[in-house]
């Protein structure tokens, strides 16, 4: 097992600079980079960009028309100057071939070390530490919630296929799944956070302000308080493909020779359920956790992450690609990758633990 895993983590590498590589070519072809935003708003043609760069936006934009003049509308009229362009262009590290930056990109990232922000003024690092509470709150809670709710069910109702409660858990399923989880998020604000009706639960951040003066147990109790709605609504539309995988994986293992010889031997039926059919029938299931966990721990919780008022990775993500913060975009997306080749390992090494069986030493790859 342990060259496997070697294996794996070494595999990791030309996956990463694969990624890497496709993602930093695209963006050399994307229009609107982050020099010709500037220039854009030097020159007037582009309102209100301050407002929608984030945090540091409006310092840099303030830096960058001191450098360009007093009155960066009237030089924009009659064209900027090229050396101020190139300086912009030095300053936002594009003032060296593409190759030589994705050189300097790759050996700065084998370090950890992301850059910083362009408007935010802050490490790339910092940033993401900061908005990880976030974004691991609702993926581990969220995750675990699914799976125990999921897999008991399934096992549930493929016991009880065909009878009332199959149909009218399946009704239910097939509800929760046709609603959109930003949908049941509203829904759950107007019933639940003082919208039209009882006013419970907080609508801002994931603990109260005062969280740090609370003694240990207010803490976790504030925490949860404030999990309980985005959690819900992550959950509510996220259960349905595992419950309706667990009960159709089940289903298919009870028809197997080796159930009718369990039972024919006159073992009980929960051993035989759980025993025997549980080994085989949750390796599919577990194949699926790693995308259910990344979907969820990042761009599942984008829309959650805004109605919530949730800072998290998902956000932080989608708003630097809006404006163009290129080393965030690049240190999210190297997070994101890393994490999900590290979740699927650990899904593989799940395998061993749910069936023994199965033997990754003997696997090339």
């Amino acid at each position: 097992m342990a060259a496997y895993i070697l294996r794996r983590l070494l595999f990791m590498i030309p996956t990463l600079l694969g990624i890497m590589v496709v993602n930093f070519v695209i963006i050399q072809f994307a229009p609107g980079g982050p020099v010709e935003r500037v220039i854009a708003q030097l020159t007037g043609t582009e309102a209100g960009i301050g407002g929608r760069l984030g945090g540091g936006s409006g310092d840099f934009s303030a830096g960058a028309a001191a450098a360009g003049g007093s009155n960066p509308l009237y030089r924009g009229r009659q064209g900027l100057d090229p050396e101020f362009i190139k300086e912009l262009e030095r300053q936002f590290g594009f003032d060296k071939p593409p190759l030589e930056r994705f050189g300097i990109m790759l050996a700065n990232y084998a370090r950890f070390d992301f850059g910083t922000s362009y408007y935010r003024d802050r490490k790339v690092t910092d940033l993401i530490l900061d908005k990880m509470p976030v974004s691991i709150s609702l993926g581990i809670w969220t995750t675990l919630l699914t799976y125990l709710i999921s897999i008991p069910l399934g096992i549930a109702k493929a016991v009880r296929d065909g009878s009332r409660f199959d149909i009218a858990t399946s009704t239910a399923i097939v509800i929760g799944y046709a609603v959109p989880g930003f949908l049941f998020a509203i829904f759950l604000i107007v019933l639940f956070a003082g919208g039209s009706y009882w006013n419970w639960f907080p609508l801002r951040g994931i603990v109260s302000e005062n969280w740090s003066d609370l003694a240990w147990p207010q803490r976790i109790a504030d925490y949860l308080w404030h999990m309980v709605l985005p959690i819900t609504a992550l959950t509510i539309s996220g259960f349905a493909t595992t419950t309706l995988l667990t009960k159709n994986s089940f289903l298919d293992e009870i028809r197997k020779q080796y159930v009718v010889t369990a039972r024919a031997k006159g073992l009980p039926e929960r051993r035989v359920l759980y025993g025997h059919i549980f080994r085989n029938a949750m390796l599919i299931v577990i194949s699926g956790f790693p995308a259910a966990f990344i979907g969820i721990f990042f761009t599942g919780a984008l829309l959650i992450e805004q109605i919530f008022t949730l800072d998290g990775l998902g956000l932080l993500a989608f708003e630097s690609t809006l404006n163009r913060d290129y080393p965030v975009v690049f240190g999210t997306l190297f997070i994101f990758s890393l994490i999900g080749l590290v979740t699927t390992l650990l899904s593989d090494l799940t395998y061993v633990l749910v069936d023994p069986r199965i033997d990754f030493e003997a696997r090339k790859t």
